[in-house]
């Protein structure tokens, strides 16, 4: 296990670009003065020990110690103890539309990117309870299971997306079903789902499943994005608008929150309906919510005593910087032999 602890300082980087654009410049320049002061034999013959590799060494060698002193400045840190610690929590199921429609655009940027920042908040108010994540359209996939460690959680969370399942259409009962195996029967832990849905459901088991789920002691809770007004459904590919979906009369196709279904299942099971315009709003109901609940203990490995790696990192930046101040341009015996780059023809 690792940790970065100044990630800001990756922007060191960006010099990376600046000196190979910078490196490029100068030998277009080199090369056209050449030119102009002599004809191409005649300037092997004034300056036989030139060498092309060698430059490009240099650079190479410049542009690494500048990854390094990134790298040494972000301060990686490594995990060297796997402790097994007591906590209390409650055990808190994601399950994340992924249909077509989420990508309608009535809020901002998309009901897709708008669920995937609700669950990122939540997660970052949670202080000891376990999390998983489920995607669901057609079918439900299980994308993260229950788990503490909420950096892998948000990590998940961003990779969803609308292609990640074949099976299109909106099965909300799907998710529940899935949701329920996701809980460890042999730990009596206070047991959440959440659902973040624009409220389509292309089935009507829902419901039902939602009531079952309850006396089962799962308790749902439903967030809902998107507008009563609705939006077109875009079609993109590498992200230019083509067309926005149509039905089979050529109509395009408006897609509306659905509250009534939220609300429904959120009833079913002992839970309650969020609307999910407002994030700050949706976190502290959620905050709330789970403040009041019973924790129960559980037993969570984690890593203890991280120790910074900077040092090497640091260590082989000055190396290369060093090498590279000492390095000649010039072509030494052995590779003027090896003839790199066809220089000796």
């Amino acid at each position: 296990m690792y940790q970065l602890d100044e990630k800001i300082w990756f922007w060191v980087l960006a010099i990376i670009p600046i000196v190979l654009l910078i490196f490029l410049v100068l030998q277009l320049w080199k090369h056209r003065a050449q030119k102009r002061f002599a004809h191409k034999p005649m300037f092997r013959k004034l300056s036989p020990n030139t060498s092309l590799f060698k430059s490009i060494l240099k650079i190479v060698m410049l542009c690494l110690a500048f990854a390094f002193l990134a790298i040494a400045l972000v301060n990686p840190k490594i995990g060297t103890k796997l402790e097994t610690v007591k906590r209390e929590g409650v055990d808190i199921v994601f399950a994340v539309d992924v249909s077509k429609s989420m990508l309608a655009e009535d809020v901002a940027p998309n009901r897709l990117d708008k669920a995937k920042q609700l669950v990122t908040q939540i997660i970052n108010n949670l202080a000891s309870d376990r999390v998983g994540i489920i995607a669901y359209a057609g079918k439900a996939f299980p994308q993260l299971p229950i788990t503490t460690d909420y950096g892998s959680a948000k990590m998940f969370l961003q990779s969803m997306n609308t292609d990640m399942l074949s099976s299109q259409g909106t099965a909300i009962n799907e998710a529940i079903n899935l949701a329920k195996t996701y809980y460890d029967d042999d730990e009596q832990t206070n047991r959440v789902l959440i659902i973040i849905s624009d409220g389509e459901d292309h089935s009507n088991a829902s419901a039902n499943v939602a009531e079952e789920a309850g006396e089962e002691g799962i308790r749902i809770f439903t967030i809902g994005v998107g507008t009563a007004k609705g939006d077109r459904i875009p079609e993109k590919r590498n992200g230019i608008l083509l067309n926005y979906k149509k039905d089979q009369n050529g109509e395009t196709v408006i897609t509306r929150l659905d509250e009534e279904t939220l609300k429904s299942i959120a009833k079913e099971a002992n839970g309650v309906y969020i609307n999910g315009n407002k994030t700050s709003v949706v976190v502290d109901e959620i905050r709330d919510i789970l403040n009041k609940m019973d924790k129960t203990e559980f037993e969570a490995k984690q890593f203890a005593d991280f120790e910074s790696q900077f040092q090497w990192f640091l260590g082989a930046a000055i190396l290369l910087l060093f090498i590279d101040i000492f390095l000649l341009e010039r072509k030494t015996a052995w590779l003027k032999r090896l003839n790199l780059f066809n220089e000796n023809l």
